[in-house]
């Protein structure tokens, strides 16, 4: 049903390739009950439209030596009796100098769809949901390929070796061998270096991964819609704020378990260390929109309500996790760390830290690269990303591939007697940012046209926000994850 029609234009000079015809069809829905005090709503509402630009030599009566007139001028081509038909035979050429008149076709059509359903299109007959499914079934491949590693050691590896360590007639003939046993007296010793920042990391990546998983729950139930312009990134904010708690309480337990004493430097660097370095990044790109005279700089207020929430809600939370975290008792490892550290072997070129880095995080990456370039899309080409169930899934297949992908590196690490593993378990799977990184850049040379450079300050100065952020997150998935794994091994075997 077309309810109305509206066609008009205006003259301007023709640009490179003119669309000089833009077909709107907008669709809307009426409640028709016949009993006025039953209805749901009064009037129309706006449930879809369609946008269709094309080409078109418009064409008046006796145009020749007539000029046009916008007010006056009635077109052959577009008007209220003739719909703009996109035919190529009649497709505008501009070689030589000329009048392009820009027109707009509206047409009003009636459609059955609810409001509470007008984003499904998004969701039905969409031609990526064949790449997406594609980019699950691969990354649950891998996932399935890392698990069966995984469970081999865990199972058979594992069992075998701890039944030998645990006989008693084998015990002594267990102390000569080479293994992941021998290094239990300093399995557990803090790092030598950097036990503050690693703690600081630690609690930031537990802030963000807390904020990423609740977002992605809201935004999977239909609480973060699209129709909310803003609502997601709203959201992440909040919720980042929130779970200051989050980051002050691992934060302080990881660096009580380092026996770390300067608790108060240790909390101020969870509570300012990461947004800090955000803040100034941030600062310099509003600096830089501003000096362009650019809309997209952010007003003063703006700032003035960042600087509150950080220091006024953030900071305080951090305080208040790391006052429970610091509380609570340490954490008692299950076997002893000896005073004196073990000599570590020469170890093999495969297992340097430069090499488990640059291969640790391939497998996690390749597990998202595919859905990864439908969220630069919606980033920086303006796509509307719906498909929150996607990335809920992907996320998943993330976390647990980073997980695994840093048990089998520190379990090779330990059967070759280095005992070293804190700081390898966090850059292993946090090298999966570097290779975010790096496909930014393949993905600014390849699917954008940004020139001059305030946008290219400004994408890159995004995106290494993200990539350290998804550094953050990725390494305490590794952190953790070799944790309950060494505490789990350490704990089956008997030690004298």
């Amino acid at each position: 049903m077309r309810k109305q029609r509206v066609c008009a234009h205006s003259l301007a000079s023709p640009p490179t390739h003119p669309p000089p015809c833009v077909d709107l069809s907008i669709r809307y829905n009426e409640d028709h009950n016949p009993d006025v005090g039953k209805r749901k709503f009064e009037g129309s509402r706006v449930v879809g439209f369609r946008v269709e630009p094309f080409s078109i030599h418009h064409k008046w009566d006796d145009h020749h030596g007539i000029p046009f007139d916008k007010d006056e001028t009635t077109l052959d081509t577009c008007n209220a009796m003739a719909h703009a038909v996109n035919d190529p035979a009649n497709y505008m050429s501009v070689d030589h100098a000329t009048e392009v008149i820009f027109t707009y076709d509206v047409v009003w059509e009636e459609s059955d769809v609810n409001w509470a359903n007008r984003w499904d299109v998004y969701l039905r007959g969409n031609p990526d949901d064949k790449v997406h499914w594609f980019s699950i079934t691969n990354s649950t491949m891998i996932v399935v390929f890392l698990t069966v590693m995984v469970a081999m050691i865990l199972v058979r590896t594992l069992n075998h070796d701890i039944a030998q360590y645990n006989d008693a007639a084998s015990l002594e003939e267990a102390k000569e061998e080479s293994g992941w046993k021998l290094v239990h007296a300093d399995v557990f010793r803090p790092p030598a270096f950097g036990k503050m920042l690693m703690a600081a990391m630690v609690g930031t990546g537990c802030q963000l991964f807390c904020m990423t998983g609740v977002t992605l729950v809201f935004a999977l139930l239909g609480f973060l819609s699209p129709a909310n312009r803003g609502s997601l990134l709203t959201a992440l904010l909040l919720l980042y704020v929130t779970m200051g708690a989050v980051a002050g309480f691992h934060s302080s337990r990881v660096f009580k378990f380092f026996k770390g004493e300067d608790w108060m430097r240790c909390t101020l660097w969870t509570a300012l260390g990461f947004p800090g370095v955000i803040f100034v990044i941030f600062m310099v790109l509003n600096s830089a929109l501003f000096y362009e005279g650019s809309s997209g700089a952010v007003p003063v207020t703006t700032f003035v309500t960042l600087m509150v929430l950080w220091f006024g809600v953030s900071t305080p939370l951090v305080f208040v996790g790391s006052y429970f975290g610091y509380k609570k008792a340490a954490y008692n490892p299950p076997v002893r760390v000896n005073l004196i550290p073990r000599q570590i072997p020469p170890q093999p070129w495969f297992m340097s830290w430069y090499v488990v880095i640059i291969f640790g995080g391939v497998l996690p990456f390749g597990a998202v690269s595919v859905e990864l370039f439908f969220v630069m899309s919606a980033l920086w080409l303006h796509q509307i990303y719906y498909i929150f169930g996607f990335l809920f899934l992907v996320t998943i297949i993330l976390v647990t591939t980073c997980a695994e992908t840093t048990i089998l590196m520190c379990y090779f690490q330990l059967c070759n007697e280095d005992y070293r593993w804190w700081w390898r378990s966090l850059l292993a799977s946090g090298s999966c940012a570097g290779y975010l990184f790096f496909y930014a850049i393949w993905y600014f040379c390849t699917e954008l046209e940004i020139e001059g450079l305030v946008p290219s300050l400004l994408y890159f100065g995004y995106m290494s926000m993200i990539t350290m952020g998804f550094f953050l997150l990725t390494s305490s998935i590794g952190f953790f994850s070799c944790l309950w794994f060494v505490n789990k091994i350490y704990g089956s075997i008997k030690v004298d």
